[in-house]
Protein backbone atom coordinates (compact mmCIF):
# COMPACT_ATOMS: atom_id res chain seq x y z
CA UNK A 1 0.00 0.00 0.00
CA UNK A 2 3.04 2.63 1.18
CA UNK A 3 4.86 1.75 -2.22
CA UNK A 4 1.35 2.18 -4.39
CA UNK A 5 1.22 5.58 -2.94
CA UNK A 6 4.52 7.17 -2.85
CA UNK A 7 6.06 5.37 -5.78
CA UNK A 8 6.60 8.70 -8.04
CA UNK A 9 8.45 9.96 -5.34
CA UNK A 10 10.45 7.40 -3.87
CA UNK A 11 11.60 5.47 -7.83
CA UNK A 12 13.77 8.67 -8.34
CA UNK A 13 15.27 8.54 -4.94
CA UNK A 14 16.40 5.05 -5.57
CA UNK A 15 17.42 5.84 -9.19
CA UNK A 16 19.75 8.45 -7.99
CA UNK A 17 21.30 6.16 -5.09
CA UNK A 18 21.81 3.28 -8.15
CA UNK A 19 24.23 5.56 -9.72
CA UNK A 20 27.35 3.84 -8.27
CA UNK A 21 26.56 0.57 -9.01
CA UNK A 22 25.60 1.67 -12.42
CA UNK A 23 29.01 3.62 -12.91
CA UNK A 24 30.72 0.40 -11.95
CA UNK A 25 28.49 -2.04 -14.42
CA UNK A 26 26.31 -3.86 -12.10
CA UNK A 27 23.32 -5.84 -14.01
CA UNK A 28 20.21 -5.84 -12.26
CA UNK A 29 20.04 -9.70 -11.12
CA UNK A 30 23.57 -8.88 -9.73
CA UNK A 31 21.90 -6.32 -7.12
CA UNK A 32 19.10 -8.89 -6.68
CA UNK A 33 21.51 -11.77 -5.57
CA UNK A 34 23.74 -9.26 -3.51
CA UNK A 35 20.65 -8.17 -1.80
CA UNK A 36 19.71 -11.76 -1.12
CA UNK A 37 23.69 -12.55 -0.06
CA UNK A 38 24.04 -9.52 2.50
CA UNK A 39 20.18 -10.39 4.03
CA UNK A 40 21.71 -13.80 4.36
CA UNK A 41 25.03 -12.85 6.09
CA UNK A 42 23.37 -10.58 8.32
CA UNK A 43 20.79 -13.36 9.56
CA UNK A 44 23.54 -15.49 10.08
CA UNK A 45 25.69 -13.04 11.90
CA UNK A 46 22.28 -12.31 13.92
CA UNK A 47 22.52 -16.57 15.73
CA UNK A 48 25.73 -15.66 16.68
CA UNK A 49 25.63 -11.77 18.57
CA UNK A 50 21.97 -11.88 18.88
CA UNK A 51 21.07 -8.28 19.31
CA UNK A 52 17.82 -7.35 17.92
CA UNK A 53 18.55 -3.47 17.39
CA UNK A 54 21.78 -4.61 15.23
CA UNK A 55 20.09 -6.57 13.30
CA UNK A 56 17.40 -4.18 12.29
CA UNK A 57 20.28 -1.45 11.81
CA UNK A 58 21.49 -4.13 9.06
CA UNK A 59 18.41 -5.31 7.96
CA UNK A 60 17.54 -1.99 7.17
CA UNK A 61 20.77 -1.64 5.11
CA UNK A 62 20.33 -4.81 3.41
CA UNK A 63 16.61 -4.18 2.28
CA UNK A 64 17.42 -0.44 0.95
CA UNK A 65 20.13 -2.00 -1.16
CA UNK A 66 17.91 -4.91 -2.81
CA UNK A 67 15.55 -2.42 -3.68
CA UNK A 68 18.22 -0.85 -5.84
CA UNK A 69 17.59 -3.93 -8.75
CA UNK A 70 14.95 -2.08 -10.05
CA UNK A 71 16.31 1.33 -10.67
CA UNK A 72 19.53 -0.08 -11.96
CA UNK A 73 17.25 -2.46 -14.65
CA UNK A 74 15.10 0.89 -15.57
CA UNK A 75 18.16 2.95 -16.13
CA UNK A 76 20.50 1.02 -17.83
CA UNK A 77 16.56 -0.51 -20.13
CA UNK A 78 17.23 -4.04 -18.84
CA UNK A 79 14.25 -4.76 -17.34
CA UNK A 80 12.82 -7.93 -18.23
CA UNK A 81 10.32 -10.51 -17.25
CA UNK A 82 12.45 -12.66 -16.54
CA UNK A 83 14.50 -10.43 -13.72
CA UNK A 84 11.34 -9.52 -12.57
CA UNK A 85 10.22 -13.27 -11.78
CA UNK A 86 13.73 -13.46 -10.02
CA UNK A 87 13.35 -10.44 -8.05
CA UNK A 88 10.03 -11.97 -6.62
CA UNK A 89 11.39 -14.96 -5.97
CA UNK A 90 14.53 -13.91 -3.96
CA UNK A 91 12.37 -11.83 -2.48
CA UNK A 92 10.94 -14.83 -0.65
CA UNK A 93 13.36 -16.66 0.17
CA UNK A 94 14.88 -12.80 1.80
CA UNK A 95 11.20 -12.92 4.27
CA UNK A 96 12.03 -16.73 4.85
CA UNK A 97 15.94 -16.26 6.16
CA UNK A 98 14.98 -12.82 8.06
CA UNK A 99 11.64 -14.87 9.78
CA UNK A 100 13.96 -17.58 10.47
CA UNK A 101 16.96 -15.87 12.14
CA UNK A 102 14.15 -14.21 14.34
CA UNK A 103 12.28 -17.52 15.37
CA UNK A 104 15.74 -19.37 16.10
CA UNK A 105 17.16 -16.47 18.06
CA UNK A 106 13.71 -15.76 20.22
CA UNK A 107 12.59 -19.85 20.00
CA UNK A 108 9.35 -17.90 17.95
CA UNK A 109 9.19 -20.95 15.53
CA UNK A 110 4.90 -21.31 15.28
CA UNK A 111 4.71 -16.97 15.43
CA UNK A 112 7.12 -17.20 12.69
CA UNK A 113 5.63 -19.69 10.92
CA UNK A 114 2.21 -18.21 10.73
CA UNK A 115 3.85 -14.88 9.85
CA UNK A 116 5.53 -16.51 6.86
CA UNK A 117 2.46 -18.55 5.50
CA UNK A 118 0.55 -14.99 5.74
CA UNK A 119 3.00 -12.96 3.87
CA UNK A 120 3.82 -16.54 0.85
CA UNK A 121 -0.78 -16.63 0.31
CA UNK A 122 -0.88 -12.65 0.01
CA UNK A 123 1.94 -13.44 -2.74
CA UNK A 124 0.30 -16.20 -3.99
CA UNK A 125 -3.11 -14.91 -4.10
CA UNK A 126 -1.88 -12.35 -7.12
CA UNK A 127 -0.12 -14.53 -8.82
CA UNK A 128 -2.90 -17.42 -8.73
CA UNK A 129 -5.10 -14.68 -10.21
CA UNK A 130 -2.73 -13.85 -13.00
CA UNK A 131 -3.45 -17.32 -14.10
CA UNK A 132 -6.87 -17.28 -14.45
CA UNK A 133 -6.85 -13.73 -16.31
CA UNK A 134 -5.01 -10.87 -17.46
CA UNK A 135 -4.12 -8.57 -14.07
CA UNK A 136 -2.39 -5.86 -13.82
CA UNK A 137 0.62 -5.77 -11.25
CA UNK A 138 -0.34 -2.33 -9.98
CA UNK A 139 -3.76 -1.21 -7.99
CA UNK A 140 -3.69 -3.84 -5.36
CA UNK A 141 -3.96 -1.30 -1.89
CA UNK A 142 -3.56 -3.99 0.58
CA UNK A 143 -2.87 -3.54 3.98
CA UNK A 144 0.39 -5.00 4.64
CA UNK A 145 1.87 -5.94 2.09
CA UNK A 146 6.34 -6.13 1.29
CA UNK A 147 7.30 -2.77 2.09
CA UNK A 148 5.37 -2.29 5.12
CA UNK A 149 6.32 -5.87 6.09
CA UNK A 150 10.10 -4.97 6.08
CA UNK A 151 9.48 -1.51 7.52
CA UNK A 152 7.56 -3.45 10.59
CA UNK A 153 10.37 -6.12 11.15
CA UNK A 154 13.10 -3.49 11.36
CA UNK A 155 10.92 -1.01 14.02
CA UNK A 156 9.79 -3.81 15.73
CA UNK A 157 14.05 -5.47 16.04
CA UNK A 158 14.60 -1.68 16.85
CA UNK A 159 12.08 -1.01 19.52
CA UNK A 160 13.63 -4.91 21.47
CA UNK A 161 16.48 -2.91 21.62
CA UNK A 162 15.21 -0.18 23.36
CA UNK A 163 11.70 -1.61 25.03
CA UNK A 164 12.85 -5.45 25.62
CA UNK A 165 12.48 -8.72 24.06
CA UNK A 166 8.98 -9.16 24.77
CA UNK A 167 8.54 -6.13 21.81
CA UNK A 168 9.18 -9.27 19.44
CA UNK A 169 6.81 -11.97 20.51
CA UNK A 170 4.32 -9.34 20.10
CA UNK A 171 5.34 -7.84 17.32
CA UNK A 172 5.01 -11.30 15.35
CA UNK A 173 1.73 -12.12 16.77
CA UNK A 174 0.49 -8.54 15.90
CA UNK A 175 2.70 -9.06 12.10
CA UNK A 176 0.68 -12.55 11.90
CA UNK A 177 -2.77 -10.83 11.95
CA UNK A 178 -2.10 -8.42 9.67
CA UNK A 179 0.06 -10.68 7.18
CA UNK A 180 -3.05 -13.14 6.73
CA UNK A 181 -5.46 -10.41 7.20
CA UNK A 182 -4.24 -8.97 3.89
CA UNK A 183 -3.82 -12.14 2.73
CA UNK A 184 -7.98 -12.34 3.42
CA UNK A 185 -8.14 -9.03 1.69
CA UNK A 186 -6.38 -9.80 -1.71
CA UNK A 187 -8.41 -13.10 -1.99
CA UNK A 188 -11.37 -11.43 -1.51
CA UNK A 189 -10.49 -8.16 -4.36
CA UNK A 190 -9.00 -11.47 -6.54
CA UNK A 191 -12.65 -13.07 -6.67
CA UNK A 192 -14.54 -10.31 -6.81
CA UNK A 193 -12.32 -9.30 -10.46
CA UNK A 194 -12.46 -12.51 -11.48
CA UNK A 195 -15.94 -12.88 -10.65
CA UNK A 196 -16.58 -9.56 -12.98
CA UNK A 197 -14.29 -11.52 -15.61
CA UNK A 198 -16.90 -14.12 -15.51
CA UNK A 199 -19.61 -12.13 -15.80
CA UNK A 200 -17.79 -10.74 -18.81
CA UNK A 201 -17.45 -13.78 -20.54
CA UNK A 202 -21.06 -14.74 -20.54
Amino acid sequence: MIDGLIKNKIDPMWESLSTPLINRGWSPNQVTFAGLGLICLFSLLYLWHQIDWLYGITLIFAFAFDALDGAVARRRNMATKAGGYFDAMVDRYQDLAVLAAIAFVHDLWVLALVGFSGAIITSYAKARTAIEMPISNENWPDLFERLERIVFICAMLLLSGLLGTWVVTSGLVIFAVLAHGTALQRCRRATQMLQAEDQRER
